[in-house]
């Protein structure tokens, strides 16, 4: 017995009917769908094939024998993890770090563009998106050496400023108590203007109407942007926020590594780096592997919950 498919105008179609109106659809969009063709590829053959190779996180796993030739040792690994004294360190540390970057980074592209959005002067507002899209383009290699120059006790610049006004230097590079403030400030100049692309985009689309009603009622700029522009970008600030918060454990390797060293490791050593150091240096391949495999399932758990919370709230989610 045939299957069958209600239309949205009521119409009852069989299941042959039903792939014949898909054929129709993706013949009369086929450019969209070419268009999006390789990032589909990118996800499946980076992202999805590689997930095979999770299967020697259950696995004692030697190069020589192979995924298939391994032996099984089933849950060893995560019990292991979760035993080790440095899971909660690390687990602290990863934690402690997002939420900075939740609290304070977040909110940082949302008001940028609040403000550029308010900027009348079309040339100067071209100037100040240019200026702040700029260190998006840099690795962090060359955010970290800039900051290294500013910040070091030879000769850097801060600490001959702090010298000149009498004040003791400061071992900014090496105290631990200055390793998060110099994180998440160079994720802000670095990410911050160029998260402000997606929300100037999102406030370009609102309703020129809506603001001349309000000028009519006699709202001024600020009541504007409050009851106008941020309603009118909420459902948009809503899925990048999911979308955050499902990398709550993917903070990034190289901007930490680059700032880890011995003195900073109690709070800067997050998953990240010590899937590095026990997965390729220390050739721990399956016990690095099981670290990943946790990651991505914490933040699987947790876009569910806070796409399943949005739509609670009676936002779209991203599914």
């Amino acid at each position: 017995m045939q299957s069958q498919t209600e239309t949205k105008a009521g119409k009852v179609l069989s299941k042959n009917e039903k792939w014949e109106l898909i054929k129709k659809r993706i013949k009369k969009n086929k450019l969209i769908y070419l268009m999006i063709l390789p990032g589909l590829l990118y996800f499946f053959v980076y992202k999805y094939i590689p997930m095979y190779g999770l299967i020697i996180s259950f696995q004692d796993y030697k190069p020589y024998q192979g995924i298939m030739g391994s032996q099984w040792v089933g849950l060893e690994h995560f019990k292991r993890l979760f035993a080790d004294p440095d899971f909660w360190m690390i687990f602290k540390n990863t934690l402690v770090l997002f939420g900075l970057q939740l609290i304070i980074f977040f909110p940082v592209p949302i008001i940028l563009s609040l403000m550029l959005n308010e900027v009348r002067s079309m040339p100067l507002k071209r100037s100040v998106q240019t200026l702040i899209y700029i260190p998006h383009f840099m690795s962090w290699v060359i955010i970290v050496s800039i900051t290294y120059v500013l910040l070091t006790m030879d000769g850097g610049i801060v600490n001959g400023l702090l010298q000149q006004a009498g004040f003791q230097e400061v071992n900014f590079l090496l105290n631990p108590d200055w390793f998060r403030p110099m994180y998440i400030l160079q994720v802000i100049w670095r990410e911050a203007g160029w998260g402000t692309i997606i929300f100037l985009a999102a406030i370009a689309a609102v309703d020129a109407q809506l603001y001349e009603a309000a000028k009519i009622d006699g709202a001024g700029r600020f009541r504007q942007m409050w009851h106008i522009t941020l309603p009118a970008i909420k459902g948009v600030i809503v899925i990048l926020l999911i979308l955050k918060i499902g990398d709550v454990l993917e903070l990034g390797f190289e901007h930490v590594y680059l700032l880890l060293n011995s003195s900073n490791r109690e709070v800067a050593e997050i998953f990240d780096t010590y899937v590095y150091t026990a997965g390729l240096k220390q050739g721990q391949f399956s016990y690095s592997t099981a670290v990943g495999f946790f990651k991505g399932l914490v933040g699987l758990v947790l876009v569910v919950i806070a796409n399943w919370l949005a739509k609670k709230a009676g936002e779209e989610g991203v599914y």
